[in-house]
């Protein structure tokens, strides 16, 4: 990123001059890393804010086609990214909001879905795994269930594609949304997959420069998929960011990066598990490397301040995901998110803090 505000610094696919076209060529080579990367094409890769704007895009443009009464299909552990956008479309459009239950080992009632998904559903929307629960879900399950009835199923993905393989192609899914801040790359940087076919047929989500193929005073007609959605002047240094975050994970490995993961997650919950006082919020297997958890005796925000003195950062309250914790009786939880950097003796001074804690709060 410093290498391009350095030398490569212009806007792209703008200017006859070679800054310009330097820049346009970075900005284009980034798409194509992201897709190769999804399993996409990169003409199916459109670059946004993050994994928010990404569903707000498709709640606003597939918003369009909706009709009153039509269904949109969601879970109980949706971060409020993926539930916002729907409840003010359905607002708006007089459209019916339903959601697949919770199991009690924090799955998904598949028995539910099948019968929640119905003929009057035009969008599924559904995280891939939990930010809460750690909760992965059967998405390529889901999309089938979405097609079967001809909706569309949508993919928030933010905290599964930078912990495990990801092939869109393999998931089924027609959209899916993800960040790249949480993945090693910037922040302000996300990427909307969408398949061509369908991305073709969507309204642009904003209008302005970089999206229009013709303008007159009377009307305009706009550019090609993707950048008929990339509006004004994209982030440019954050793709470029992004696409080098990507090789970092690639030249790891995704697989290795998810064993790791798995390996602490197993960790942390068997010795976690043993601490008195302690309820995990979540499943103990098909999981990822994010473990929720209420402490007997200590408020969630009293735990995080107390570890942050030791240097140890930990997630407290709701984590975007209000209803779910209502849905679950709980004011809010700790949250334990643990990635490629972390380490066994980072798990052992985490639990070392906690014990601390509890003997301050006891």
């Amino acid at each position: 990123m410093t290498k391009f505000y350095e030398e490569e610094n212009a806007n792209v696919h703008r200017g006859i001059y070679t800054l310009s076209e330097k820049a346009t060529m970075a900005y284009e080579a980034a798409r194509e890393t992201v897709a190769q990367f999804i399993g996409a094409a990169a003409e199916e890769i459109i670059f946004t804010k993050g994994t928010t704007e990404s569903i707000n895009l498709l709640a606003q443009s597939l918003g369009k086609t909706l009709q009153p009464g039509d269904e949109v299909v969601l879970s109980e552990m949706e971060h409020h990214a993926n539930l916002v956008p729907w409840q003010e479309l359905a607002k708006e459009k007089k459209a019916v909001l339903k959601f697949i239950p919770l199991t009690s080992d924090f799955q998904l009632d598949m028995e539910k879905a099948q019968q929640l998904i119905t003929r009057t559903t035009k969008i599924v929307s559904v995280v891939h795994m939990s930010n809460v629960l750690g909760t992965i879900n059967p998405v390529t399950e889901l999309a089938a269930l979405a097609h079967q009835v001809g909706a569309v199923c949508i993919v928030d993905a933010a905290q599964s594609v930078p912990h495990m393989p990801i092939n869109v192609r393999k998931l089924g899914c027609d959209f899916l949304a993800f960040s790249g801040h949480k993945m090693l790359g910037p922040m302000g940087i996300g990427v909307l997959y969408g398949t061509k076919k369908l991305l073709e047929t969507l309204s642009p989500f904003q209008y302005g420069g970089g999206m229009i193929q013709e303008v007159t005073y009377e009307k305009s007609t706009w550019n090609e998929v993707p950048w008929k959605f990339e509006a004004g002047t994209p982030h440019v240094a954050g793709a470029i960011g992004l696409a080098a975050a990507i090789d970092y994970l690639q030249g790891i490995g995704m697989d290795q990066i998810q064993e790791h993961d798995q390996e602490l997650t197993t960790y942390a919950l068997e010795h976690l598990s043993q601490l008195p006082g302690i309820t995990i919020i979540g499943p103990r297997t098909n999981r990822g490397a994010v473990i929720s958890f209420t402490l007997s005796g200590i408020h969630p925000h009293d735990l995080s301040e107390v570890l942050d003195r030791e240097r140890i950062a930990i997630r407290a309250g709701h984590h975007c995901a209000m209803p779910l914790h209502t849905k679950l009786g709980l004011v809010g939880t700790n949250r334990v998110s643990l990635y490629l950097y972390n380490t066994i003796e980072d798990i052992d001074r985490l639990i070392a803090g906690i014990r601390n804690a509890q003997r301050i709060f006891r």
